[in-house]
């Protein structure tokens, strides 16, 4: 499983904006599911990941499956002030506490 990964510090107000820009043509068959999540302490900073089956060798197939990903991340970019952090990365473990599983869990 790969994941693709960034922190963005977005302008003020305009997470309504960026989370349009940040919406693909079109979603890969590989495409699990994709989160947005805003800091409780500056709503402003959003880390922004997906989940895809496949490796980081299918990284380029995956990205090419969005559509015109190069337009997406210049739309993107006119609500970003800075971006943190940007990457795409290989899953190599995936963790479920116990009570998933059907053990007991704490208490």
């Amino acid at each position: 499983m790969i994941c693709f990964l960034s922190a963005r510090r977005i302008k003020p107000g305009a997470f309504d904006d960026f989370r349009r820009a940040w919406e693909p043509e079109r979603w890969p068959p590989e495409a699990i599911r994709a989160y947005h999540l805003r800091s409780p302490d500056d709503e402003n900073v959003v880390v922004s990941f997906g989940l895809y089956d496949g490796s980081l060798a299918d990284r380029e197939r995956i990205r090419d499956g969005h559509g015109d990903d190069a337009g997406r991340l210049k739309r993107i970019a006119d609500h970003v002030e800075e971006t943190l952090l940007e990457g795409a990365f290989e899953v190599v473990e995936e963790v479920e506490p116990a009570r998933a599983r059907g053990g007991s869990g704490p208490g």
